[in-house]
């Protein structure tokens, strides 16, 4: 069955900084193909950190990052960044072309596809986050909603398997960030949210990861972790009181 196969395994990875600062400790963890995986912990927590070893803009000082079984290494690391697509917290740094659509373009343009099937794709990434009219506008003209869901597009049109969000919903206003949520919500990909905004992890997120001291807390069903006042509070994390 499909959603049984592994999308991400981190075996023990640990990473330090340059500084020192340990980023990663020992982590262990995998998420299915098809899973929805919030990740939460407070600033430090080593989220940022665990991201860049997903495609390989960090390296770890020991253990393996596995993309779909495959260990990541430099090697293998251009093929695992079309399978894992990331969307960092700005979208100004993933916005820098003169319009829209050349940003969404850009990636099956360097992955050497067809005009055709670029155009396709494209079009495709626009409609799927309902920026068709703006496709020809400079990014720096979009609202800052707008701009999320550009960068959005740009990394949907490289057709991922992975999708890879850093805070989403940061910095949206709640009719911004309702719509984001919906287009997220709309995909059929295996998904990591990386977030502070916990009312997001309840609405998209069937589990979550509790990442402290760069290491995994608590793995499990997302409403149970976020009624768990203990839990939450012992990690810097606010309770979610639904039902």
């Amino acid at each position: 069955m499909h959603c049984a196969k592994t999308a991400i395994e981190l075996r023990e990875v640990s990473y330090s900084y340059p500084d020192g600062t340990a980023g990663l400790d020992v982590l262990t963890t995998l998420i299915r193909h098809e899973e929805r995986v919030a990740l939460l912990g407070p600033n430090g927590a080593g989220k940022s950190t665990l991201i860049g070893h997903l495609n390989g803009i960090l390296t770890p000082t020991s253990g393996t990052v596995l993309i779909e079984g495959e260990p990541l290494t430099p090697a293998t690391v251009r093929a695992v960044r079309e399978r894992v697509g990331v969307v960092f917290q700005d979208p100004d740094n993933m916005l820098f072309m003169t319009r829209v659509s050349d940003d969404v373009a850009f990636g099956p343009l360097n992955a050497g596809l067809e005009a055709d099937e670029v155009r396709a794709r494209v079009a495709r990434a626009l409609a799927a986050v309902d920026l068709e009219a703006q496709s020809d506008r400079p990014g720096m003209h979009l609202s800052f909603g707008q701009k999320k869901r550009a960068a959005l597009a740009s990394v949907l049109s490289c057709e991922p398997a992975i999708l890879v969000l850093d805070e989403p919903t940061s910095n949206l206003d709640p009719r911004a960030r309702r719509e984001m949520i919906a287009f997220v919500r709309g995909l059929d990909i295996t998904l990591l949210v990386a977030t502070h905004d916990l009312d997001l992890a309840w609405e998209l997120c069937e589990r979550t990861l509790v990442l402290d001291e760069g290491r995994v807390v608590a793995d499990g069903p997302t409403r149970q972790l976020l009624r768990d006042e203990e839990l939450m509070l012992a990690h810097g994390l606010d309770v979610v009181e639904k039902r």
